[in-house]
């Protein structure tokens, strides 16, 4: 799977790609805290998180639709200027202590609708360097593990800069690298290359007026659904058992799995079609769920949660196969993005519900019910049409390997 980090052009786009990525990984927690120690108030800090996170989902495809058709270095660039300022701007106000609460939540918009979608276009450049099949498969592979380490390190590493200095210089460390690793990957020769079609797409190349791309949106909710409902079982089944501080134990194993599984995909020569992974891959992880939810020990609930994290990984890395097998090369970008708004949406939706669940009848309700949707919503997988457009190369032996 590292092999493809030797293609030319991959190392000098990816790594400053990473770089810009952690700041979603920092960000979120950064704001959070930077608002709270401002305000005094948690309530306003959650307001403001949440904010953040809805203006990002909302705008992402959007977003994406314009790095098509700009190019990634125009697009990501004034993005990335965007979201720095936005946060500049907060870490200023915060610091000052005189923010009012219209300013904090429309500072919070700016840097989600500004989000430069970096893990996208990077999966753009990816496409661009590889060839289909089981080389491209290992390299979005790779990206993905390392998108889940970054999520596990991000939030350790810019707590570490907040207690060691302020919360508003976690704000400024941000800022600092998603306008330094965005100018970074759009400089390298790969990324340059991708110039966007100058124009808007036709409306006949739009992600969603694909036939069948909706359904895998519609598989993909299921998957978030998981992934929402398992990140607040943990701390509540920590709670449940008096060890709150296991929570983020829990959670880290539960990252661990994903990781690992998308480990194992990358270095799998998988000749399934497509259409059969992405139905396997999601009805394990909604088994995976109903068989945790009977787990009542907290080590044999860390165990499970990784075991459900194992299917979270490869669950993307093959949606993102699809978009780049199923969409118009002029749309890549937006469909990918589309990808993980579906998972995202899904995970927002069900983490809402299972708050409500779990106040009632506890965690184990949640995961056996998230399960059961999951394994319900694996159904709508177009079997036919994804073996309709699967591309022979995609069976074809990796370049890599042959070298």
């Amino acid at each position: 799977m590292l092999a493809v980090l030797l293609l030319p052009g991959a190392l000098r786009a990816f790594l400053p790609a990473l770089l810009g990525r952690s700041a979603l990984a920092m960000g979120g927690l950064a704001l959070l805290l930077a608002v709270q120690d401002s305000t005094g108030s948690y309530t306003q800090a959650g307001f403001a998180t949440a904010v953040f996170g809805i203006a990002n989902v909302l705008a992402a495809p959007w977003r994406a639709r314009a790095v098509d058709r700009f190019g990634q270095r125009v697009a990501l660039n004034t993005m990335a200027s965007g979201q720095a300022s936005g946060f500049i701007a907060l870490a200023l106000i915060t610091a000052s202590e005189s923010a009012s609460d219209i300013s904090l939540l429309l500072l919070s918009a700016v840097v989600g609708l500004t989000a430069p979608p970096l893990g996208a276009a990077m999966r753009m450049v990816w496409a661009s360097l590889t060839t289909a099949g089981d080389q491209r498969t290992k390299a979005f592979s790779l990206d993905a593990v390392c998108e889940e380490l970054l999520f596990v390190a991000g939030p350790v590493i810019i707590t570490a800069v907040i207690v060691t200095s302020s919360p508003s210089t976690g704000l400024w460390v941000t800022a600092a690298a998603v306008s330094l690793g965005t100018a970074a990957m759009t400089s390298s020769a790969s990324s340059r290359a991708l110039r966007g079609t100058g124009g808007s797409a036709a409306q006949g190349d739009r992600p969603l007026r694909q036939p069948g791309f909706a359904r895998v949106l519609v598989v993909l909710l299921g998957v978030g659904g998981v992934l929402g409902v398992a990140e607040i079982a943990a701390p509540a089944t920590a709670a449940e058992h008096d060890a709150v501080a296991a929570s983020g134990w829990l959670l880290a194993a539960f990252a661990g799995g994903s990781a690992l599984g998308g480990f194992l995909y990358g270095h799998l020569n998988l000749r399934s079609g497509i259409g059969k992974r992405l139905f396997a891959l999601c009805v394990s992880m909604g088994l995976a769920a109903v068989f945790v939810s009977q787990l009542d020990t907290l080590g044999l609930f860390a165990a499970g949660l990784a075991l459900i994290g194992l299917f979270l990984a490869p669950s993307l890395i093959t949606g993102y196969l699809i978009a780049d097998t199923i969409v118009p090369e002029t749309s890549r970008t937006e469909a990918s993005t589309w990808i993980n708004t579906s998972v995202n949406l899904g995970a927002s939706l069900a983490s809402a519900a299972a708050g409500f669940v779990i106040d009632r009848s506890g965690a184990w309700l949640a995961l056996l019910l998230v399960g059961a949707i999951a394994l319900a919503l694996a159904s709508a997988v177009p079997f036919a049409r994804l073996r309709e457009i699967q591309s022979p190369a995609d069976h074809a032996p990796d370049r890599c390997e042959q070298s």
